[in-house]
């Protein structure tokens, strides 16, 4: 089992330093810090607006905030270039949302394999961490089924060995549970715990999912664009 241990950077967290967003006339992030510790499951809670997806992705790269900076370990990922950007994100962090986004017309297989393929890693190589990943995630019979043919749990399954299939520094999730039944939602709660146990994964998720939250390494609650507690 070794193929998943991660291959960390040499840095301590994620860190988000001043953060502000301003979106036409609503501020909807207004001069956030946060961190995450590596090996850390840490949620994001709050209302609907209070800036958690926003933060989320900024931290992720996937938006630029109007003023303050983002840090990986040593590495300034604020004002990098969009190219540069682009692999970094492809090679150090993996991102799991409420809806799949699985490409219809591939297997599941493939859908793994498609973060790798962008990286330009060699088939094999990566067909078999693939198939490593699904059968950690009880899909090894699944593997060649199109997403038509998955259960909703099954689908944000793959969507999850997606994420981790250029083993990432961090998987960030932005309301990873939110279009599952409560079984489900539960199967791929106790995942995380799993993923974090066995590999050490980190992961940042936002949430509107008590019981998750709770579970959580650290709880954080944002209001109004700010963390308050």
């Amino acid at each position: 089992m070794a193929i998943y241990y991660l291959h960390f950077l040499n840095f301590k967290m994620l860190q988000a330093k001043q953060i502000f967003k301003r979106y036409g006339t609503v501020e909807v992030l207004r001069g956030v810090d946060f961190t995450v510790q590596k090996g850390e499951i840490v949620s994001l809670v709050g209302a609907s607006g209070a800036g958690k997806s926003t933060l989320l992705h900024i931290m992720g790269t996937l938006d630029e905030p109007d003023k303050g900076e983002v840090w990986m370990g040593e590495q300034r990922l604020s004002g990098l270039k969009s190219n540069q950007l682009a692999q970094f994100r492809n090679k150090h962090i993996g991102f799991i949302f409420q809806f799949h986004h699985l490409l219809p017309e591939f297997t599941a297989l493939e859908n793994v394999c498609v973060p790798a393929w962008i990286a330009k890693k060699k088939k094999a190589e990566t067909e078999k961490r693939a198939n490593e990943l699904l059968s950690l995630l009880g899909l090894s019979h699944r593997k060649d089924n199109k997403p038509s043919q998955l259960s909703g749990g099954e689908q944000q399954r793959v969507a999850v060995a997606r994420a981790l299939i250029n083993q990432p520094d961090i998987v960030l999730a932005d309301e990873p549970s939110g279009n599952l039944d409560s079984l489900n939602a539960r199967e791929l709660h106790k995942l995380f715990f799993k993923l974090r146990d066995e590999l050490g994964q980190t992961f940042l998720i936002v949430t509107h999912n008590d019981e998750l939250a709770a579970q959580c390494d650290r709880r954080v609650q944002m209001k109004d664009g700010l963390i308050v507690q």
